[in-house]
């Protein structure tokens, strides 16, 4: 028993040291659980950055009156990945109850940008912690934060809006590619075509010095403007420096970047257009973002693009819509470019075949310097105009059917001996408005009050708006039951010239099918404004420019404007008065425009406009913005705003409901709803302090929850 007893004690020993290292480790266990354990996206307890602990974040959140830098504490861990332009996600929204170890926590998880590391915050309160560093690329550099920030500050907008034009959407997989090495500086560029302008050469010499030369350049008619755009940027590469250039379309960035290949070759530049897709766009924009590329050529978007040591900035045909941005806060790829021209010390160059009054109020200023030809080579490069009003008839039966004057019908036989001819119609379709013979009342819809019009041979009407079959018409005016065309669409203009030129192929481009280009054989080009192909070889022979009372007779402010553009752009693809090329443009030969277009002088134009604009206050001389909403609202908004000293008030005014079944177009009211738009006007000088005043008035209205919010909109384009 006692040897048994022995033995036990022995074995009870052994384990109560086994039981003593167990209950050693659960201790050691629980005093380590009863540690603080930092968490992601909370990081409580966690230590902080020993040097600038304080991250100041711009919350990817677009209202204005949240339009500031936030404060957030960062942690150790995160504090090499958080420097200075990267994307990090943050809580916001939390308050200051939901504090808990000094540090706040809670609210809703947003994307924003560390703008900069600070030792200490200004805030007194608990910070919350920055939640995850989303990617440790530097998508937003000090140039392009300074950018954003003055024209969310110009366009009364906010800074968040602006970086979601500028910076793209990340895709990991693309930033984990590294971009390719950055090849040495071109050879300065030789002139070339740049010599038939006077200061031309001496312009890019000015670049290649390292220069800052600012020009509006008015480009001669013919197909080299694409090469001179690209020699204009070789002439910025040569200097070490970068160079943007903005074109209104893919298709014309498509011709500019097969100059530029031409010059430069491969791996010296990229293309920033939306049909790349977004992932090959956030590529392109990478290698450019590191330094890797240093010439872009791109659409309205790429004039955020972020090109190191810019030397040139060039914007391409900038009274085309296309250059002002849609979205909030709609800014102008003009006006973005003239900021970064000013903030990056880089040359100006804007260019297009016309002159728009705001290019022309640049000169005018002596902001910039014209760059044009003179008139011995405007006549040597621009085709021969003629005019022919809008009802003179047709001798020829041919040209009676093909609804054309005799002069422009003689004009389209002649030029298909030698090659292509347009035919620029302003609008597609087929028939798209139609009114009583008798009255000339517009024949209206009984559903929705749109607009009638033929789609086709059958004669059947259809509604413009709601697409419903119309049954047997009849004006409520004068009750007459014949119709007539307002407007003859691209589709019924290219059936007439089939009929009246047997024989001869016809082609149409326009919105739903764009041809980039033509071979140089004899055919008749049907062409909406804006979707002209190119002509190969010289160009076209002839140009036919039909209904030009359709684009001079539009209620707006820039109508004879942009007829011009329009008529240029379509004339500048035809050949020279020596090459035997014409154009017969169908308008009042007595109106501005058309002798501007008969002289071949967009620049006279654009001077005597601006002198108009001039002497009745209107933009560009004076800066002016809409506000647009509810009534009610709109009177609240104009009570609270601290306008500069002289500003006037223009209307409200009520803005036109949609009709039911019309697509919405921005600025419309919602469906049943009545609103009223005010326009403010100020003095040249008072842009900035009109744009200060808007914001901070919207600022306050949504911070305080006062009444229904308004629209912005610095230099509306359409203000009647």
């Amino acid at each position: 028993m006692s040897s048994d007893n022995g033995r036990r004690r022995g074995g009870d020993s052994g384990q109560s040291g086994e039981h003593g290292e167990q209950l050693a480790l659960i201790r050691e266990s629980v005093r380590k659980a009863k540690e603080p354990k930092a968490r992601p996206r909370t990081w409580r307890g966690a230590k902080l950055a020993g040097e600038l602990p304080v991250a100041r974040v711009l919350v990817d959140k677009g209202p204005v009156h949240l339009d500031r830098l936030w404060d957030y504490a960062v942690p150790a861990e995160l504090d090499a990945q958080a420097q200075p332009g990267v994307r990090v996600r943050v809580r916001f929204g939390a308050g200051t109850r939901q504090v808990r170890g000094g540090r706040r926590e809670g609210g809703g998880l947003l994307d924003g940008y560390v703008v900069e590391r600070v030792a200490e915050s200004q805030y007194q309160g608990p910070l919350a912690a920055l939640a995850q560093v989303v990617s440790p690329e530097p998508v937003l550099g000090p140039a392009l934060l300074r950018l954003c920030r003055a024209v969310a500050d110009r366009y009364a907008g906010s800074l968040a809006d602006v970086l979601q034009l500028a910076v793209p959407p990340r895709h990991a997989r693309i930033e984990a590619e590294p971009s390719p090495e950055l090849l040495p500086p071109p050879a300065a560029p030789a002139p070339g075509s740049w010599s038939r302008y006077p200061t031309g050469p001496a312009y890019l010499d000015a670049v290649v010095r390292g220069d800052t030369p600012r020009a509006v350049w008015t480009a001669l008619p013919g197909p080299h403007w694409a090469a001179e755009l690209a020699r204009a940027a070789v002439a910025a590469l040569a200097s070490g420096r970068g160079a943007l250039l903005v074109v209104p379309d893919g298709r014309t960035a498509a011709r500019v970047d097969a100059e530029l290949t031409a010059l430069l070759g491969a791996g010296r530049h990229v293309l920033l257009t939306a049909g790349l897709g977004p992932e090959e766009r956030y590529r392109r924009w990478l290698a450019v973002n590191r330094g890797a590329v240093r010439a872009v050529v791109g659409t309205r978007a790429a004039m955020f693009a972020p090109v190191r040591d810019l030397g040139l900035v060039a914007l391409w045909d900038d009274g085309d819509s296309s250059h002002s941005d849609p979205s909030a806060p709609q800014p102008h790829a003009r006006e973005v470019l003239e900021l970064r021209a000013a903030q990056e010390k880089a040359a100006f160059l804007l260019g297009a075949f016309g002159r728009t009054v705001e290019a022309a109020q640049l000169v005018e200023t002596g902001w910039a310097l014209p760059l044009a030809a003179d008139r011995a080579a405007v006549r040597a490069a621009a085709p021969r105009i003629r005019t022919v009003g809008e009802h003179d008839e047709a001798r020829d039966a041919a040209a009676r059917a093909a609804r054309l004057p005799t002069v422009a019908w003689e004009a389209a036989r002649e030029g298909l001996r030698h090659g292509p001819v347009l035919v620029q119609v302003p609008r597609r379709g087929y028939v798209p408005r139609l009114a009583c013979e008798r009255c000339r009342e517009p024949a209206r819809c009984a559903h929705c009050a749109g607009p009638l019009e033929a789609r086709g041979q059958d004669g059947g009407l259809h509604c413009g708006w709601c697409g419903r079959e119309s049954g047997p018409w009849h004006c409520p005016e004068c009750g007459g039951f014949r119709l007539r065309a307002q407007v003859v669409g691209a589709r019924r203009t290219a059936e007439e010239l089939g009929r009246a030129f047997p024989g001869v192929p016809v082609r149409t481009s326009g919105r739903d099918h764009v041809l980039d280009t033509v071979p140089d054989r004899p055919a008749l080009v049907v062409s909406t404004p804006g979707a002209e192909p190119v002509a190969e070889g010289p160009g076209y022979a002839a140009a036919l420019l039909l209904d030009g009372w359709a684009l001079l007779n539009r209620p707006d402010l820039r109508a004879g404007e942009e007829a011009l553009r329009r008529w240029l752009g379509a004339a500048a693809l035809v050949r020279g008065q020596e090459a035997g090329g014409t154009v017969v443009v169908v308008a009042d030969p007595a109106l501005r425009p058309v002798q501007a277009l008969v002289r071949w002088d967009p620049a006279g134009h654009a001077a005597r406009e601006l002198a108009d604009r001039a002497e009745l206050g209107f933009p560009p001389v004076s800066r002016m913005a809409s506000v647009t909403g509810p009534p009610e609202a709109v009177a609240e908004f104009l009570a609270m705003a601290e306008l500069p000293d002289g500003a006037e008030v223009l209307g409200p005014v009520p803005v036109p409901a949609a009709l039911p079944g019309r697509p919405r177009r921005p600025g419309d009211a919602p469906p049943g709803e009545r609103w009223e738009r005010a326009l403010l006007r100020v003095r040249p000088g008072q842009g900035a302090a009109l744009a200060a005043a808007l914001k901070t008035t919207q600022a306050v209205r949504l911070a305080r929850r006062e009444g229904e919010p308004v629209r912005l909109r610095v230099d509306p384009p359409d203000i009647g």
